[in-house]
């Protein structure tokens, strides 16, 4: 008698296995937690901005002397601080997912909570630095806001926890690259930002380097299917924000003023291909050694990639309702 098993039970055993391999990692996992927080430097967003019911006068110039400086921030960098703060209060979306795949009893919802109260300061503090300073045209913004979260956020992982890490690794260091080049961006003209946004950077690098490292043992556990589980979300990785109103708009803009683009993503790609090893991996299965002749040829391929865009780049203009419909000009 032919016994069938569906698809939806082969994915559930997949996943309780992998599962499995994970829990074998409790003890490095509380290890790194630990050095984590011993490395840690808590600051809130009242350290950058004053913020109590009574103010003194040095506390009120702070606030004052922000806005005039505010009143020179340019409209390309208006936008990169947008597209940070929408992302990071969209972390309801991620502390869901990591909760979904990696469950709310086990001994990783202590990581997930302590991520999720480290990067709650990230939206606090770029929102509280946006209404301060009156950067935006404010109600836009959190329309925009509203919005994001409204659509949700749903990668289709197919519930792999493999690939949470692989993305959580990839995303953490692109977050960090266009926090800390938005700082550069913003230097000359505003330095508390600036200051803000490296702090924001050095957290995300601290995560990042969680990440790789979970991932990093994953694959010295189980090489075949993390190889796998890499493969299919390292070619390109959706961006969270991606549901936010203009946001193709907005990213490009990104681009075009050099903050993150298609050449920071292939070097987030090579970063981890050396990290993890990908190329010295050996006693693979069939289609794991597929996967990894597929990782490695990645670069190229991005390559290519951010070849064309800057070669079909063309003359455009922009407007957006968060800074009052200014046109940005791009030749």
């Amino acid at each position: 008698m032919e016994i069938l098993i569906s698809k939806e039970s082969v994915s559930a055993m997949e996943t309780l296995n992998k599962m499995e391999v994970l829990d074998h990692l409790e003890s490095r996992v509380k290890d790194w937690i630990d050095k984590h927080i011993a490395k840690r430097k808590l600051w809130l967003s009242s350290d950058f901005l004053p913020a109590d019911e009574k103010l003194n006068e040095d506390q009120e110039k702070v606030i004052h002397n922000l806005r005039e400086r505010v009143r020179g921030i340019k409209d390309s960098a208006r936008v990169a601080i947008a597209v940070n703060l929408l992302t990071e209060e969209g972390l309801p979306h991620f502390h869901r997912i990591i909760a979904k795949h990696l469950g709310d009893t086990s001994f990783w919802s202590k990581w997930n909570n302590m991520w999720t109260a480290e990067e709650d300061r990230h939206g606090c503090v770029l929102r509280d630095y946006a209404r301060d300073g009156r950067l935006f045209n404010f109600r836009e913004i959190e329309l925009m806001q509203f919005h994001y979260q409204e659509s949700g956020f749903n990668p289709n992982w197919d519930k792999d926890p493999y690939k949470v890490f692989v993305y959580t690794t990839l995303q953490e260091r692109a977050t960090q690259i266009s926090h800390k080049n938005t700082g550069k961006h913003v230097g000359a003209d505003e330095p508390l930002l600036e200051g803000i946004l490296t702090n924001i950077a050095a957290d995300e690098a601290k995560h990042f380097t969680f990440y790789r490292n979970v991932f990093k043992s994953i694959l010295e556990l189980d090489p075949s299917r993390a190889l796998q589980s890499a493969a299919s979300i390292m070619p390109s990785i959706e961006m969270p924000g991606l549901s936010m109103p203009n946001f193709r708009e907005i990213a490009d803009i990104v681009r075009r003023v050099n903050i993150y683009g298609p050449r920071d993503y292939k070097n987030i790609v090579e970063e981890v291909i050396k990290f993890w090893n990908i190329e010295l991996l050996t006693g693979l299965n069939e289609l794991a050694a597929k996967a990894q002749e597929k990782i490695l040829s990645i670069p190229k391929r991005l390559e290519k990639v951010a070849e064309y865009i800057e070669q079909n780049t063309k003359k455009k203009s922009f407007s957006f309702g968060f800074i009052y419909n200014r046109i940005l000009n791009f030749e």
